[in-house]
């Protein structure tokens, strides 16, 4: 059951995705281009997804159980540290230079389109340097 209420999010997280314009990389450059054609658009995209998330997060909390009857799992680490804030400008460097983030990039991927391919061909080899790079500073601590 967990499953299938996992892809039904999914899917519909990928159709918000397309219906809001996310994953034409185009206009997602065009929001980050604030010097340039700025294009508002995505903010009250953003707007909307924060104020959801906020909304399910503050109920959430108040639960032990989902609605599943599986363990309620909610971050509560809240301190900036050095990785937060170095992969915070990884992603946020990839994102303005391919106007593609992860989400909308299997979204893209599974359209078929080559820069979704591209990006997700990219996205798993930073994953797997990441990897690396953590297992090896980890040892080295």
């Amino acid at each position: 059951m967990n499953i299938l209420f996992s892809w039904i999010a999914g899917l519909i997280f990928g159709i918000g995705l397309i219906i809001s314009g996310m994953t034409n990389p185009k206009k997602v450059i065009g929001f980050l281009d604030l010097a340039g054609a700025w294009d508002p658009s995505l903010a009250f995209v953003m707007i909307g997804g924060i104020t959801v998330a906020t909304i399910s997060f503050l109920l959430a909390r108040r639960r032990t159980l989902s609605m599943l009857g599986l363990p309620m799992r909610i971050p509560t680490q809240r301190h900036i540290d050095r990785r937060l804030i170095i992969g915070s400008l990884i992603f946020g460097m990839g994102w303005g230079l391919a106007g593609i983030c992860p989400g909308p990039s299997l979204v893209l991927l599974g359209s078929g389109i080559p820069q979704g391919i591209v990006f997700v061909i990219a996205m798993i080899i930073g994953m797997g340097l990441f990897e690396i790079f953590n297992r090896y500073s980890f040892k080295s601590n």
